[in-house]
């Protein structure tokens, strides 16, 4: 619980110094980054998404690419112990590379491991502060937990992120009540 509570704070650290996508000068993403935001479909939307995770997924590395293709190719199959087998290895020699650190919180999560899962989403996030779907999993997680406020801020983050995800939306609206209350 102790490794669980210091995710959280790292989260809320990380998240609370981004207060919007950096220029395109600085980071190459950016401009995809800005795109999603001003989005005006889910079309549009589900676009950009897919180039953002495209360059997110680029390591450098054939043997690091290869890794994370392993690793994604067992939990496509439900091989929850080869994805963690994969990617834990990845992590290892690769621990710079976001999407490294995110794809193995996926196979903690569907471990049921939401520990692990949570230090692998912090990992996520601090190399990669506008990781919208590190953000939509520790929503999740802190979600499963019980963790009904802290849920509701990370999701409130990623639809700044991501304005069009109707998932994120259905919990914004299912948490409304719980984090804000009722009002008369």
């Amino acid at each position: 619980m102790r490794k669980y509570k210091s995710a959280v704070a790292a989260f809320l650290f990380t998240a609370g110094l981004v207060s919007g996508p950096v220029s395109a000068q600085e980071d190459p993403v950016a401009d995809l980054m800005d795109q999603l935001a001003q989005a005006e479909d889910e079309r549009s939307a589900a676009r950009l998404e897919r180039q953002l995770r495209q360059e997110w997924s680029k390591s450098g590395s054939a043997t690091i690419d290869l890794l994370l293709k392993r690793g994604e190719d067992a939990l496509d199959v439900d091989n929850i112990d080869a994805a963690l087998e994969h990617l834990t290895a990845l992590t290892d020699h690769a621990p710079e590379f976001a999407e490294g650190w995110h794809t193995l919180a996926l196979a903690y999560y569907r471990a049921e491991m939401f520990g692990p899962a949570a230090d692998a989403l912090e990992r996520t996030l601090a190399l990669n502060p506008h990781h919208f779907g590190a953000m939509r999993g520790l929503g999740a997680i802190l979600e499963q937990v019980d963790k009904p406020h802290l849920a509701y801020d990370a999701y409130s983050r990623v639809l700044s992120l991501r304005p069009h995800d109707s998932e994120v939306i259905e919990a914004l609206e299912r948490l409304e009540l719980r984090v804000n209350g009722q009002t008369l």
